[in-house]
């Protein structure tokens, strides 16, 4: 057995060792009794502890010595593995075991302070959360940026610097084109009540549409929508709202993008580090693409329409056309997974200019409700009417999820250049949308991108797949062109 087969065969038991840790924060989000919290941040902990361990085993860095790539596939292997040794072996063991313990309780007490409108509730432990990632921060990053260091966990290559400089791009036209919208009348919207059983129903029948498999899939309900797993076992969740059943579809879709890019990728990269989704810009990029560009085109609303009208009756709109205006409606709102395409990135930037302060310390944790709020009022026009809809509506925080806010923009940058691309090597596609197939654009996208899992860099998947070096461009144009449209700008 050469190093290499020896390196790869202790990996895969690593890999499903991981995939268990990842059942357990899926159950805690959906099934978990509440009561269980103490006992499975014990468990979260000790998870950490073992993987951490497998990560730096003094074994591996023998390997990564002396094995060889022989081909392209060993090549990435071996790149993504040196990467997490080099990264992990920074960080105390002590400390990886008690972040995963913090933020496993932190989850929880971010859930009961939701629900009771109580940030006070929340601040003393996301406080503990911050200072352990900080910690873990200064570890990694050495006399590098700690924000960078953070951010690898989940775009390698990409940096604050760089990112901040796409979105100062992005941002200007974002809101010229949103104070345009404003100007003009307003889309009639959706009112009713439309109720669970029929939103669930077609939610299944939506997620199936996009070529979800359900022999290696489930569908749950949970208060943040996610996706879980990988290979032969990928799970997700929705939501349900009786006065806004779009939540759910949109929802719905969103997840099935992250879902089937994880079902797409080769099999044979399977329990690898090839086997699953290269980042989450680029995994953003497939969710995106599927909820937005595929799933609130003209032609894809007008199946949906018909859908609906089944499901539900008469609902109140008079036709297509109006239902395609409908359901991209620009609104006023809190919440960012709600929010409408021209209105989503601005809330993303809000958060990745608070969480960039508070990894400098350039913004403390008690005074982050009130510069949320601040900037808030100063992005969109009106105030948070309470923290449920503002510093309390995500869980990314309570997770630990610093750096991770980002790369739901950069997603979208990125589904605007393999958006083009797709459109180009499509010319027939709305003609099969329209009929509620979408499989001529999933299939090019399995087999441009998803497939490959992490055989490449992020940038380099998204340059191989649409042809271009990732560029804001795109996806400004196709939302500038889309909404005059709807709007008669």
């Amino acid at each position: 057995m050469t190093a290499y087969d020896a390196l790869m065969r202790f990996q895969r038991e690593t890999e499903a060792l991981e995939r268990v840790a990842g059942r357990l924060g899926w159950d805690q989000e959906t099934m978990m009794p509440h009561g269980a919290t103490p006992q499975r941040a014990e468990e979260q902990g000790a998870m950490a502890n073992i993987l951490h361990a497998r990560r730096i085993a003094p074994q591996v860095g023998e390997w990564l010595a002396t094995a060889e790539a022989t081909d392209p596939v060993a090549k990435a292997n071996l790149r993504h593995i040196k990467r997490s040794y080099e990264r992990t072996e920074k960080v105390p063991a002590e400390l990886a075991a008690k972040l995963a313990k913090t933020t496993s309780l932190a989850h929880r007490v971010w859930a009961q302070a939701r629900d009771d409108e109580d940030v006070a509730s929340f601040l003393p432990i996301l406080s503990e959360v911050l200072e352990l990632r900080k910690q873990e921060a200064a570890a990694i990053a050495g006399d590098a940026d700690p924000y960078d260091a953070l951010l690898d966990d989940y775009e390698p290559g990409a940096t604050g610097e760089t990112l901040g400089a796409m979105f100062a791009a992005l941002r200007p036209r974002l809101v010229a084109l949103r104070a345009a919208i404003l100007d003009k009348p307003a889309p009639q919207s959706l009112s009713g009540q439309f109720d669970e059983a029929g939103q669930l129903a077609l939610s299944k029948k939506l997620a199936l549409a996009f070529g979800y498999d359900m022999d290696h899939g489930r569908i749950d309900k949970a208060v943040h929508p996610f996706s879980s797993g990988s290979g032969l076992d990928v799970r997700i969740t929705t939501r349900t709202n009786p006065a806004d059943p779009f939540n759910c579809f949109y929802s719905t879709i969103h997840e099935v993008g992250h879902a089937a890019y994880e079902q797409g990728i080769d099999h044979a990269f399977m329990l690898t580090p090839l086997g699953q989704g290269v980042s989450m810009g680029v995994h953003e990029s497939q969710s995106r693409i599927y909820e937005n560009q595929l799933g609130r085109s003209q032609a894809f609303t007008g199946w949906l329409y018909g859908q609906m009208r089944d499901t539900f009756g008469d609902f109140g709109i008079a036709d297509e056309d109006a239902f395609y205006a409908t359901v991209n409606r620009v609104h006023d709102g809190f919440i960012r997974t709600e929010a409408d395409e021209v209105q989503y990135n601005l809330h993303v930037l809000l958060r990745f200019d608070l969480e960039r302060a508070l990894i400098t310390g350039d913004l403390a944790v008690s005074d982050l409700e009130a510069a949320w709020n601040d900037r808030f009022k100063a992005d969109f026009g009106y105030e948070v009417d309470r923290p449920s809809n503002g510093i309390l509506q995500d869980v990314h925080w309570s997770e630990g999820l610093f750096g991770y806010f980002p790369t739901y923009t950069l997603g979208n940058v990125y589904a605007g250049c393999l958006h083009e691309a797709l459109r180009a090597a499509l010319p027939n596609l709305d003609a099969d949308l329209a009929k509620g197939d979408t499989t001529s654009a999933t299939a090019w996208l399995r087999e441009n991108l998803q497939q490959h899992g992490g055989l490449r860099e992020p940038t380099e998947t998204i340059k191989h797949a649409a042809g271009m070096t990732p560029t804001e461009g795109p996806l400004l144009e196709y939302l500038e062109t889309k909404f005059a449209g709807i709007y008669g700008l």
